[in-house]
């Protein structure tokens, strides 16, 4: 959600931070916070101040008129303050419906002052601004401040000024206090709007001749400014509700939520209840709570909460499992039921998040049989039908009763199965498999050449666009009535390929003859041209890094679709209005603040441009347009029919629930004509008002369905224009959210706007007024389905709709991305890896999650076993290859692989060159004996031939023994490398025979020459060779082979690597010029028949 209530002691610290103005503000600073945990006797030491003035004491956790409740102490010593905390903290209170324990509390100084001292303020934000409302009686009995006080509109955009707040709102005043309260609330407003508030109420405040005091505060501010406001917020904690206690689950998915793309919400209503639900979709899951408090279960409903935006199976997981822990703490004597629901899906792929969910359940089979639930799933969208199906599976294979439905079942059907109220059907119907919706049904191979793109009671002759109508200068401009047509041509903000190509297959089976995307503008990279499909041919559409060029070469795009994110969607949104071409701009994002928001609508009306969204998957107009990802997939536009049109026109706020709109009206109507979603937030750029008009002005809707909400107040504008008779046609209209007047404390549901702050907003109220005014409103959303067909079926009767005969649409191949997702073809992969895995939430190793690794701290030599030998090697093991690689690391310059990369560093080349030059000369003759040795030694020792005869042999043989030998040192001077590794080995290995025969080789090579000795490579490599065959984690099969495909020489080229790398920066640093080698070191020979 976007506003979110701070606690006072937020607020206030707030405002004497920031606030700039000449009013003399008190008090700055003085308060204290006081929780069963504070020891007020050392915070009296640090604040002198409570030790020497009157106080007063209040709960500080939301909760709203604590005089009238008694919640306030005052004018009282510190003493006094102890007692009067004493029968109230943790303890238990009721406030209203809600019952909380008292927790938090604010200290501050008492202010001496009389009741005409006292004034009321407030600052709130609407659509068309910020309004100031200020009353001169403030205090416990202000009243009904709505209608006494004096209210300013300060527009947005507009400035706030001391003369207009004198004159409109201070007339009562006295004036000796004017100035004062002008220059305050001039500089009140101000913080406001800098801090991105959206509520800022103060009452009383108080000014004496001293200053102005600020004695009660209650302030909401737009979280989603927070990448704006942090450096002035600081870490913000956000209270719950009083009445609802805060749950470390709830800030473990918040963190969640805040750390993906994804939407992952979760509120804790009743942990104790039996009704548990994970519903996908903002819209679906305030409908779902709906349906369970419309059938009597208000009282069990445990959770409120909702998972949407494509997130990934782990995180799904993390979610279910959250739900699931919390659900099997405490048994219900009637079991439990878990109802996992949601909308037809525009792009979240179900079967990826269901994956994800069955892995919890799996998890959690036993606590979940144990406490007897049973759980209801219901859902579509792309892969559904693999996601229905691995979710029936996990059923099967646990024993827990799973119900699984899909999009021919009403979406709400599986919330009356839970609670007992409609039977389980034995056999759902089976929906059809993805891949069948992609073949002609007609039998003809060919594609259609007449497909209808007018609506099926529509003359196709009429006019199919209304461009917006020119206005007086200075006035708003009139708004387009038909925004879409099948000739309109949209540029797409972002790289958004997935979107786009959904869009152009959509056109291609609505029988357009070009696309509807000309263009895409994506600022991070340079132009060029991005490769889609057409049917069946590829095509390519330009793609611009600034939106200037992309205006300036497609003139006739009038439609912008922004896949901007919601830190650069304003300014990419005010660029695209300087375009007087653009006429609908759709944005996508979510989180857009409020503020920005507005000044964009501001804009738009003054330009004559539909907004569509912030917070929307889009619209669609069957036929002719769809924005971005709007309607899901290619299944579903055939399934739903939404490649021609109907004659029904709907208007939602929630994207999941304009796609069930599609669903339900494609089943009991002759087809969607269009339908948009106008976004969840607070001030939508475009209201349900501005679309039923459009509607009610286009020939081809007969009949209109909206889908409203709890929060705002247009839908009663809705009632307005119907009682007026500026509607005519049949209205359907539901509002979702009938809920929350059932619940004991506030919920915030999942869009941003969906909260009611006074009783007209509530979704009852709304459905009330709006049935009083001649819509058909039904009893609940079940019953949506059934009044739409009712209606429909009742304009048919009287020939208003004449159903028109289907015609096929054209066929459309399958992408191969997703054919492979669904299972429909194969295909040899190009690689094959059984080390690691990338591709889910975390990094694995050999099957080990990169957390593991580290939490075991197997170090860097485990990890290479885990990625050269597919093992979790024992610890001694682990270090023994960390101690070859530390006694490998460098043997100083003279080395042919170091001088390599010395030269080479030295020509100015780059490191990765450097250093390949000296991995290069590694071999045989330098580093590479490793294997070698390995290799010679074991086939010695294998055969059975004694360590003098292998050594008669390899010198017969007039072969050089691998490992054996060194330039510099002898027996007498032996190699402290090889010291160290032996006495390691000797006391960690099993077994070392390997080790030993190469021993009593060297002995018999020492005798004939003293530096005969076994080297640093020949003493890893057979070491390495007992490590393999006697740490009991290979067979000897698999010890054979890594020594036979050079696993040990990777021992030496790891190590060494780190010594040349050392070189090259130590070149770099010493800033050592071009290297030549000297004449007096090279002997210049002539060749041999020359020098004759």
């Amino acid at each position: 959600m976007s506003a979110k209530a701070i606690s006072e002691q937020t607020g206030k610290e707030f405002l004497y931070k920031y606030i700039c103005t000449s009013a003399p503000v008190q008090n700055r600073f003085r308060y204290v916070n006081v929780t069963p945990e504070t020891d007020l006797d050392r915070v009296a030491q640090e604040h002198p101040w409570l030790l020497t003035e009157r106080l007063v004491v209040k709960p500080d956790q939301l909760i709203k008129r604590r005089g009238k409740l008694g919640l306030v102490g005052v004018n009282l010593d510190l003493n006094g303050v102890r007692e009067w905390l004493k029968p109230r903290l943790m303890k238990e209170t009721m406030v209203g419906k809600a019952k909380g324990i008292l927790k938090n509390f604010l200290i501050e100084p008492f202010v001496p002052h009389k009741q005409e001292e006292e004034f009321y303020m407030c600052i709130y934000a609407t659509r068309e601004g910020d309004y100031v409302l200020f009353h001169h009686e403030g205090g416990v009995d202000v009243g009904d401040v709505d209608t006494k006080a004096k209210k300013l509109l300060i527009g947005v955009d507009e400035k706030i000024r001391e003369e207009s707040v004198t004159k409109q709102l201070l007339s009562h005043v006295p004036n000796d206090k004017r100035l004062i309260l002008a220059q305050f609330i001039v500089g009140l407003f101000n913080l406001y709007e800098d801090l991105f508030f959206t509520y800022l109420e103060i009452n009383p405040l108080v000014v004496t001749k001293d200053g102005v005091y600020v004695l009660d505060m209650a302030a909401k501010i737009d979280a989603t400014a927070d990448y704006i406001c942090k450096a002035k917020w600081g870490d913000v904690e956000f209270p719950p509700p009083f009445g609802r206690e805060a749950y470390p689950e709830e800030a473990y998915i918040a963190d969640l939520d805040a750390k993906s793309g994804a939407s992952l919400k979760l509120t804790l209503l009743n942990p104790q209840g039996r009704i548990w639900t994970m519903v996908a979709g903002g819209g679906a899951s305030v409908v779902y709570s709906d349906t369970i408090c419309d059938l009597g279960g208000v009282n069990e409903l445990a959770n409120y909460g909702e998972y949407s935006g494509a997130p990934s199976e782990q995180q799904t997981y993390d979610y279910a499992k959250t739900i699931l822990s919390l659900m099997t703490r405490e048994k219900h004597p009637d079991g439990k039921v878990l109802i996992i629901g949601g909308s037809i899906a525009n792009f979240t792929n179900v079967a990826a998040t269901f994956k994800g969910i069955v892995r919890a359940i799996r998890d959690y089979q036993v606590p979940l049989k144990e406490h007897e639930v049973t759980i209801f799933v219901r859902r579509g969208g792309p892969n559904y039908q693999e996601g229905l199906r691995v979710m029936g599976e996990v059923g099967k294979t646990t024993g827990i009763p799973i119900h699984v439905f899909g999009t021919e079942t009403h979406m709400t059907a599986i919330v009356g199965m839970a609670l007992g109220h409609r039977p389980i059907p034995n056999q759902p119907p089976v929906a059809a498999h993805t891949a069948n919706f992609l073949l002609n049904s007609s039998g003809s191979q060919s594609t259609p050449g007449s497909t209808r793109t007018a609506s099926f009671s529509e003359n196709r002759a009429k006019a199919e666009s209304s461009p917006a109508k020119k206005a007086k200068s200075g006035a708003p401009v009139a708004k387009a009535t038909t925004l879409f047509s099948k000739h309109t041509k949209s540029i797409v903000w972002g790289m958004q390929t997935r979107a786009v190509q959904g869009m152009l297959d959509f056109d291609y089976v609505c029988s357009r003859d070009e696309p509807s995307v000309a263009a895409m503008v994506y600022p991070f990279t340079g132009d060029h041209k991005q490769k889609f499909y057409w049917g069946h041919k590829e095509i390519l559409i330009p793609v611009y890094k600034n939106m200037s060029d992309a205006m300036k070469k497609h003139t006739d795009v009038d439609v912008l679709i922004s896949f901007a994110s919601l830190r650069s969607a304003f300014d990419s949104t005010m660029e695209t209005m300087q375009y007087p071409q653009i006429h609908t701009i759709a944005i996508i994002a979510e989180g857009i603040p409020e503020a920005h928001t507005r000044k964009i609508i501001k804009a738009a009306d003054e330009k004559g441009i539909t907004i569509i969204g912030p917070a929307t998957v889009g619209g669609i107009k069957p036929g002719c347009f769809k924005i971005g990802n709007t309607g899901g997939m290619l299944d579903n536009i055939l399934a739903s029919k939404l490649y021609r049109p109907g004659s029904v026109a709907y208007v939602s706020r929630s994207g999941g629930m304009s796609n069930e709109l599609n669903n339900i009206i494609s089943r009991t109507t002759d087809g969607v004509f269009e339908g948009v979603a106008i976004g969840g937030d607070r001030y939508p750029g475009s209201v349900f008002t501005d679309h039923v008009l459009r509607y009610q002005d286009t020939p081809g809707v007969k009949m209109i369905v909206v889908l409203g909400e709890i929060g705002g107040t247009e839908e009663y504008k809705i009632c307005q224009a119907i009682k007026e008779g500026r509607i005519t046609k049949p209205v359907v209209c539901w509002c979702i959210g009938t809920c929350a007047t059932m619940f004991a404390s506030e919920v915030q549901f999942g869009h941003a706007g969906a909260c009611a702050n006074q009783a007209s907003e509530t979704a009852v109220a709304k459905n009330k007024a709006l049935k009083e005014a001649g819509a058909f409103v039904p009893k609940s959303f079940d019953e949506l389905g059934d009044i739409i067909k009712c209606v429909y079926d009742d304009l048919v009767t009287k020939g208003v709709i004449q159903p028109a005969p289907e015609m096929p649409p054209p066929t459309v191949p399958m992408d191969y991305s997703w054919a492979r997702e669904l299972g429909l073809i194969r295909k040899p992969a190009s690689f094959m890896t059984s080390i690691c895995d990338e591709r889910g939430q975390e990094l694995i190793y050999a099957g080990m999650p990169i957390t593991e690794v580290f939490k075991s701290e197997i170090g860097l030599g485990g990890t290479l076993g885990l990625l050269w030998f597919q093992r979790r090697l024992p610890r001694y093991a682990c270090q023994f290859i960390e101690m070859c690689l530390m006694v490998t690391a460098d043997h100083g310059p003279a080395v042919s692989g170091a001088h390599n990369t010395i030269v080479c560093a030295r020509a100015g080349k780059d490191l990765i060159s450097s250093l390949t030059s000296g991995l290069l000369t590694i071999g045989d003759r330098f580093g590479g004996a490793l294997d070698a040795a390995a290799k010679q030694f074991s086939k010695a020792f294998d055969s059975g031939i004694l360590p003098m005869e292998f050594v008669n042999k390899m010198k017969k043989d007039g072969k050089l023994i691998m490992g054996i030998g060194h330039r510099v040192k002898s027996i007498n001077n032996p190699d402290m490398r090889v010291q160290i590794l032996k006495d390691f080995v000797k006391q960690h290995f099993p077994s070392t025979q390997l080790l030993d025969y190469a021993l009593d080789v060297e002995k018999i090579t020492t005798s004939k020459k003293p530096n005969l000795i076994l080297n640093v490579d020949g003493f890893i490599g057979v070491a390495f060779v007992d490590l393999l065959r006697t740490c009991g984690g290979f067979t000897r099969d698999e010890a054979d082979e890594f020594v036979e495909i050079g696993a040990l020489n990777g021992i030496f080229v790891l190590g060494r690597s780190m010594g040349f790398i050392g070189h090259y920066l130590d070149q770099k640093r010493l800033r050592q010029g071009l290297y030549r080698h000297p004449w007096d070191d090279i002997s210049y020979v002539l060749p041999e028949h020359m020098s004759m």
